[in-house]
């Protein structure tokens, strides 16, 4: 870990003990300038009903929005809120996941820990817990909640694609992340901007919305979107970042492929392109062919949850390098032939669709051998209509092989 963001981490965590030991004394406290706060909407100001809460997690409500609101949390959820404070949005969501769900608060700050503590004893809730640790380094297991939020805090690390590299590990499939954040506007004027985070109490940098976008979509997370709330300081905005983990059948993960994964990726190439329906392809490439050819964006692998290997890939490559087909790729699925009928197909073709449409593209589409009736009916569960049929379009093994053409075309983009 850089010497940055310990510093960072550091400076964060001796504020936090001062404002917790602020609200402990009886203050109502904030983590900015006065003049850093516009519309009145920053910590408990910013919640339709607090009714029962304990003042205490009232005053020391330090975020920038509401995320519990845009959650949706369910009863017997789990749910994980990084960097809680005072408690306050881990009160709200043991109210709505119930005593059947549960409740963790995880927070670097020792004095905020033991003020979140209290106001939950006093609030007479039991299905919470209060961690203390980094948001880079969550101490939970993989796959361990259902949801992830966070009330201005991301903003506050120097190392954020950790911190939602990590949220993304202790999700379950079909996980879903909710956090209120501050996003930068117009940065064309560095030191003004500087200037501003500081008023707003951005300590390591707020991100613009692409580079939040970008940094979701590397962590692996999919359906992105980031609603802006209202204006926080100068070029500075409130903003709501919802995302979505990948879908997955029991005991699988689908993650973003990686290059430590190549070995695995194209051994199950190769046994797809050996049982003779895969495609015009003999031998599968070298991994630096492999990667050139496919878009870094939307590569996906399927792991077993128990061994821990790669039983399933999927990725894409753009059809042209016109602009006119700038939303139109051709996408290849492969199984590990002794993990077929697990679903693992289906959740890495709805993983690339949530993927793609989250960046505008419109069409996917792909040649299958017709002998290949597996796959056709795979392709057809997920949305994709046959186009038609290429007849003798190339030799394969000595003979001419038909191809049928099917693409998918987005329900939300290009339309």
């Amino acid at each position: 870990m850089s010497e940055n963001v310990e510093e960072v981490r550091a400076g964060v965590v001796t504020r936090y003990g001062e404002l917790a030991k602020a609200a402990q004394a009886g203050q109502r406290v904030i983590d900015c300038e006065p003049q850093g706060l516009v519309e009145g909407c920053s910590g408990a100001g910013g919640y339709d009903d607090t009714t029962g809460l304990p003042d205490g997690a009232l005053r020391a409500g330090l975020g920038c929005g509401n995320p519990v609101a845009v959650a949706g949390l369910q009863p017997g959820e789990t749910v994980l809120d990084l960097g809680s404070g005072g408690g306050l949005d881990v009160l709200l969501s043991a109210r709505r996941v119930g005593p059947t769900g549960m409740v963790y608060g995880l927070d670097a700050t020792p004095e905020m820990i033991e003020l979140a503590r209290a106001n939950a004893a006093e609030a007479g809730a039991t299905n919470v817990e209060f961690l203390h640790g980094h948001i880079e380094d969550i101490p939970l297991p993989d796959g361990s909640v259902d949801v992830v939020i966070s009330n201005c805090v991301i903003n506050l690390s120097a190392d954020k694609p950790r911190v939602l590299a990590e949220a993304f590990r202790v999700l379950k499939p079909g996980g879903r992340l909710g956090v209120s954040d501050v996003i930068v506007g117009d940065v064309s004027d560095p030191a003004r901007h500087a200037g501003t985070e500081r008023l707003a109490g951005c300590a390591a940098g707020a991100l613009t919305e692409t580079e939040y976008r970008d940094l979701l979509a590397a962590a692996g997370f999919t359906a992105c979107t980031i609603s802006r709330t209202h204006a926080a300081s100068g070029r500075l905005q409130s903003a709501i970042v919802q995302a979505v983990t990948p879908d997955a059948p029991p005991g699988v993960t689908i993650r973003p492929m990686r290059q430590a994964d190549a070995a695995q990726v194209l051994a199950i190439y190769q046994a797809g392109l050996d049982g003779g329906n895969a495609s015009f392809e003999i031998k599968a490439p070298a991994w630096r062919m492999f990667d050139a050819a496919k878009l870094p964006r939307h590569r996906y692998v399927a792991v077993d949850a128990v061994g821990g290997q790669v039983i399933g890939w999927i990725a894409v490559s753009a059809v042209s390098d016109r602009c006119v087909y700038a939303g139109v790729v051709e996408h290849s699925v492969y199984v590990h032939p002794g993990h077929g009928g697990r679903g693992v197909g289906l959740a890495l073709l709805n993983a690339l669709i949530q993927s793609t449409e989250t960046e505008g593209v419109w069409t996917i589409q792909s040649g299958i051998f017709p002998e290949n009736t597996a796959s056709l009916r795979l392709h057809e569960k997920a949305g994709f209509r046959v186009v038609g049929t290429r007849h003798h379009i190339g030799r394969h093994h000595d003979r001419w092989r038909d191809v049928v053409l099917v693409e998918r075309r987005s329900t939300v983009t290009g339309r």
